[in-house]
């Protein structure tokens, strides 16, 4: 019984300290979203420009897309050839279920296809309204790295608490971007 308590303080001793470091990046991380979003923003500069500067980010953020599906397929052929995984499991997916390196890139690539839609999204309709900054491009650049780093982390070694990390900062970016992108066309419409 004595052990058992003992295991379960070092237990919440150890959630602790991975709470506290999560809260730690996550704080720094939305000093450096603050620090952002509250420089000010150069002024305009041509449509061609501004426009060349928000399709950057949004490549790379395809790019990093098609780096992890060709990781995923190139994962799961190494898996069926080493016979680490079944033919059956990727027909019904139930059945067989492979290691959990194995479908990594899996997850990271469904990742990259579910939070991101609302990136590409406020993306096209920035361009599209013609309503945007520098400042919403360094947004845009500060989302796709945490997309990166993701993406690296699940891959890589899978540290929950790291990717969780990473994750947030992603929401919180595009939570900015869409905040701003809203209050810049709703001041131009009330203008």
């Amino acid at each position: 019984m004595l052990g058992l308590k003992r295991g379960i303080r070092m237990r919440t001793k150890t959630i602790g300290a991975t709470y506290l470091l999560v809260g730690v990046i996550l704080a720094a991380f939305v000093a450096v979203l603050v620090a952002v979003v509250r420089t000010t923003s150069a002024p305009d500069y041509n449509v061609q420009g501004a426009a060349a500067a928000l399709i950057q980010p949004v490549v790379a953020l395809v790019a990093l897309t098609a780096i992890v599906c060709l990781m995923m397929v190139v994962y799961r052929n190494v898996a069926l050839i080493r016979g680490t995984a079944s033919e059956r499991y990727f027909r019904t997916f139930t059945a067989d279920k492979p290691v959990e390196w194995v479908e990594r890139p899996t997850r990271t690539y469904m990742n990259l296809l579910e939070l991101p839609v609302l990136f590409y999204l406020v993306c096209l309709l920035m361009l599209t309204t013609g309503r945007f900054d520098s400042v919403q491009v360094s947004l845009a650049w500060v989302f796709v790295i945490t997309r990166y780093v993701h993406a690296f982390i699940y891959i890589g070694f899978n540290y929950v608490p790291l990717r969780f990390v990473a994750f947030l900062t992603g929401v919180f970016t595009l939570a900015v971007i869409w905040t701003r992108f809203a209050e810049q066309n709703m001041i131009w419409h009330l203008s």
